[in-house]
């Protein structure tokens, strides 16, 4: 991948950082605020959380590693998968207890800590690892640049409809958007890396 995405990630691990230490500061509250205002109560969209279910996403991945396992052949590609969705999931398992964040105060809000939001992070994880992989395969620039479009809209839908019905905090979405994006560029550069290495080999 280019250069510049991978100075993006580097970006958004700053800006994950920066919310998780500023979430409670009246700056981000009123943020959160204006953002509730906003988008609280949009059906439509809050529709689209479940894609972001995990049960939904492990199933897809388990459909698609049996993909690139039947198709592609490729080993190092279904642990890239297992590592951006699988220990994806345990990342940001890992940080909502750390952190501990309560959710907002809504009726029959759920139990479990707010930041990051899962839906956010895993959401991202699995449609860009889904994108990456079939990107791969595609031949032509327009239908590669298509697949990627549908899964950047699919993320921001399936995370901010966590914000119109309530379950989390924008900053949550933000944070969990910006954390999946750096977590994904960290495995894309793992596959990448040894990838090329083996490129270089062959051509000398």
């Amino acid at each position: 991948m280019d250069k510049w995405r991978y100075i993006i990630a580097i970006i958004t691990f700053i800006g994950f950082c920066i919310l998780w230490l500023t979430y409670n500061t009246s700056v981000i509250e009123a943020f959160d605020k204006n953002a509730s205002n906003l988008l609280y109560g949009l059906d439509f969209i809050t529709l689209f959380h479940y894609l972001g279910e995990t049960k939904v996403i492990f199933f897809i991945s388990l459909i698609l590693l049996i993909f690139i396992g039947a198709r592609l052949k490729d080993l190092k590609l279904m642990l890239f998968v297992f590592l951006t969705v699988g220990l994806g999931y345990g990342l940001y398992q890992f940080l909502k207890h750390l952190i501990e964040r309560p959710r907002p105060e809504i009726p029959d809000q759920f139990s479990t800590y707010s930041f990051p939001s899962g839906h956010a992070v895993h959401g991202l994880l699995y449609l860009l690892t889904i994108a990456y992989v079939i990107s791969k395969m595609v031949i032509s620039k327009k239908a590669s640049q298509f697949i990627w479009g549908i899964a950047i809209i699919l993320l921001l839908l399936i995370g901010t409809s966590r914000i119109t019905e309530g379950r989390h905090y924008a900053s949550d979405v933000l944070a969990g958007w910006m954390l999946g994006y750096s977590w994904f560029m960290l495995c894309v550069w793992w596959y990448e890396t040894g990838n090329r290495k083996k490129v270089n080999k062959k051509t000398h």
